[in-house]
C-alpha cells in the first residue's frame, strides 16, 4: 500500500478518519505545520481542531480532545513559520525541536488549567503576567 501524500492525510484528519495509533504527538505537529502552510490561521483552526475532535470521536474517546491545547500549539506553530520561513516540515522541526514536547505550554499555563474541564472545551487565555 503506497503511504497517503499530505494532501491525502489532511484529508483524512478533517474527515476523522486518522488513526490515533498512527497519530501521535509529532504527526499532530507534521499536520498542524502542513495545514497552516496552507489556510490562514483562523481557517486552519477551525479545520484542524474540528478534524481532530472527529477522530477522539471515532477512537470514542471524545474526552482526550483539549481546545486550548490544540490552538495553542497551532498558535505557536503559525507564528513560528511566520517568523522563520522554513522551507518545509523537516526544517521547521529540525529549528523547532522543543514542540516535540508536549509540555511546552507549561510555559504560559499552569498545568491544572490546562487540564480543566473549561481549557478542553474552549480557548483559554494564559493567565496575565504580572507588569513589573
Amino acid at each position: 500500500m503506497q503511504p497517503l501524500t499530505v494532501e491525502e492525510e489532511l484529508a483524512a484528519l478533517e474527515a476523522g478518519t486518522l488513526d490515533p495509533a498512527t497519530f501521535p504527538h509529532r504527526e499532530h505537529l507534521r499536520l498542524a505545520f502542513e495545514m497552516l502552510q496552507r489556510h490562514t490561521f483562523a481557517e486552519a483552526a477551525v479545520r484542524f481542531s474540528r478534524g481532530l475532535r472527529c477522530v477522539t470521536a471515532a477512537a470514542g474517546k471524545p474526552e482526550i480532545y483539549n481546545e486550548t491545547i490544540t490552538i495553542g500549539f497551532l498558535a505557536i506553530i503559525g507564528e513560528r513559520q511566520a517568523r522563520q520561513r522554513c522551507k518545509d516540515w523537516l526544517e521547521f522541526i529540525a529549528r523547532n525541536g522543543d514542540l516535540a514536547d508536549k509540555r511546552i505550554l507549561e510555559r504560559w499555563y499552569e498545568t491544572t488549567l490546562l487540564k480543566s474541564e473549561v481549557a478542553r472545551t474552549t480557548f483559554v487565555l494564559p493567565p496575565a503576567q504580572n507588569a513589573d
